[in-house]
């Protein structure tokens, strides 16, 4: 890895360094921290931290966003409690490039509310977006207890059986749709589109990709035959259930995250195979989901129909629907290219109808990075992106370590690579990326790979 990419990569940068020239940091990072030695509630910090989030991994998919609203703001005071009683050297040790270039990102949101030209509605969504930050920082912290990260991780795995075994369930069973889902001049327009407790297939759908990258990894994380079935039966049931609910954006997703994780699984594999395996294993994986895919677009109807409304263009009432909005969100961002209009859907919805088609109402750009750039401009775009190059540079960094040291815990890595690559694919035609069941996995997430990270030490050779 020569200097330029660890430059652009933060791999090198030495945030102990950064910190200790903090003011902010230095003020009030450890005011507490002589109560904190005598706090028992303090002391079990990180414990008390991990059961925070579990409720809220435990309890999206069942219910309200106000509820989920109430569970975050917990975890903002608990953190702020956290952090103002820490040891600062501790403090330096848990912050990663990745907390910088969200802090950046959080930056970036601050500078579009103050020049909003609808700043009241910008602050609302300026705060929501705080809070799914400061639940990253939180999980970044927790995550890095090796025992705390396998119980959030096994939790949400149950948590998504439960919600894929009640959506199977309406599969067979019958299930009224919620909406208008599919173009009813379609021959689908008649299929069962399942959703189970999170009332929406392609909210669903986004739900269901971490479990699937998940579950796949747990085969090989997880020890003993009975927990290998148990995950081998989450996969099936996890993917079963994502495919059924009929989301094009859902199913490029699936496919982006099947393919990344069985690349990064064979590559991590190869150490202990035979030559033969270690040439032909990720031909003969790749060759078998291809053939698969390919054997259900021939074979069954209803995939094949919805396959092929992905490139019938404005043909397909879904596809035209998205070109219209489209249409408007480019016009937005042309008037507001650099900072945006303020973070958040109210924002959105406030500005969207001086720009939208008649009969084209949308309450998002049904892009993620559509919505960023209209939200924050090319440099929010911009800040986004390279926190998504950063992350992933981490992600595959770190699995390396870990994968030369033989250590089973990179394995989650491989997971969070294909998760993260699969919900930016899904996002990329739609916006349900801000829902708090699925944004609250997305921090989940990037917290996990900022978890692992370990600074990498300057040697001659990556020099240029």
């Amino acid at each position: 890895m020569n200097l330029v990419w660890q430059t652009l990569t933060l791999s090198s940068f030495s945030l102990k360094e950064y910190l200790k020239t903090s003011y902010l940091h230095r003020f009030l990072v450890g005011i507490l921290q002589s109560w904190r030695q005598t706090s028992i509630l303090i002391q079990w910090g990180d414990t008390i931290a991990a059961a925070l989030l579990s409720l809220i991994y435990a309890f999206a998919p069942f219910v309200s966003s106000t509820l989920i609203g109430v569970l975050l703001v917990a975890t903002v005071g608990f953190w702020l409690l956290l952090t103002l009683s820490d040891d600062k050297t501790a403090t330096n040790t848990q912050s990663t490039p990745i907390h910088l270039l969200v802090l950046l990102y959080w930056g970036i949101a601050v500078i579009a509310t103050a020049l909003s030209p609808v700043k009241k509605a910008a602050l609302s969504d300026l705060m929501t977006l705080t809070l799914y930050l400061v639940l990253f920082a939180l999980a970044a912290r927790v995550l890095r207890v090796s025992r705390l990260r396998s119980w959030l991780i096994t939790l949400y795995l149950h948590i998504s059986l439960i919600v894929s075994i009640y959506g199977l369930r309406q599969w067979f069973f019958g299930a009224t749709a919620l909406a208008t889902w599919v173009d009813p001049t379609s021959p689908l327009s008649k299929t069962t589109r399942v959703y189970s407790y999170l009332g929406n297939p392609n909210l669903l759908a986004g739900y269901l990709i971490p479990a699937v990258a998940l579950s796949l990894v747990a085969i090989f994380a997880w020890h003993g035959w009975i927990r290998k079935s148990l995950a081998l039966t989450m996969l099936i049931v996890n993917t079963s259930c994502l495919v059924l609910t009929f989301s094009r954006g859902g199913w490029i997703g699936l496919v982006v995250t099947l393919f990344t994780a069985t690349l990064l699984v064979v590559y991590w594999c190869s150490l202990e195979m035979p030559t033969f395996w270690r040439t032909w294993a990720l031909p003969i994986m790749l060759g078998g989901l291809i053939g698969v895919l390919v054997i259900a677009v021939i074979f069954v109807e209803t995939v094949r129909l919805r396959v092929f409304s992905i490139f019938a263009d404005r043909q397909d009432s879904s596809n035209n629907f998205r070109r219209n909005v489209w249409e408007a969100v480019f016009k937005m961002i042309n008037d507001r290219p650099l900072i945006g209009i303020g973070p958040g859907h109210n924002s959105f919805n406030k500005i969207y109808p001086l720009y939208q088609r008649p009969r084209y109402t949308a309450l998002s750009a049904y892009s993620i990075f559509l919505e960023i750039a209209v939200e924050t401009g090319f440099i929010g775009l911009g800040a986004f992106l390279w926190l998504i190059i950063v992350t992933l540079n981490t992600a595959f960094v770190q699995m390396q370590r870990l994968r030369q040291a033989r250590t089973v815990e990179g394995l989650w890595l491989i997971g969070a690579i294909a998760t993260l690559l699969g919900m930016l694919a899904h996002g990329t035609v739609d916006t349900i990326w801000y829902r708090p069941e699925v944004n609250t996995l997305w921090w989940f997430i990037v917290a996990l790979i900022a978890s692992y990270w370990t600074p990498i030490h300057k040697s001659p050779e990556n020099r240029i």
